[in-house]
């Protein structure tokens, strides 16, 4: 049986705020089912997103030629 995660507890466990958790939902690239008013997130889906789905922070490298 998966472990849900409302937004605020996937917030806690990736290190960021629900706000973020919540735009990552609204760009698809974390998945949830919403249940009334609140999005539960699957345990699995959030080890799989904290490992490929988070970008780096930062300005991108600059390329030399």
């Amino acid at each position: 049986m998966s472990k849900y995660f409302t937004t605020d507890e996937a917030a806690t466990y990736l290190g960021v705020t629900p706000s973020r958790i919540r735009q990552y939902i609204a760009e698809e690239r974390l998945l949830s089912k919403k249940y009334g008013r609140d999005h539960m997130i699957k345990e699995r889906d959030l080890e799989y997103f904290s490992l490929n789905g988070k970008k780096k922070r930062g300005r991108p490298s600059k390329t030399s030629k």
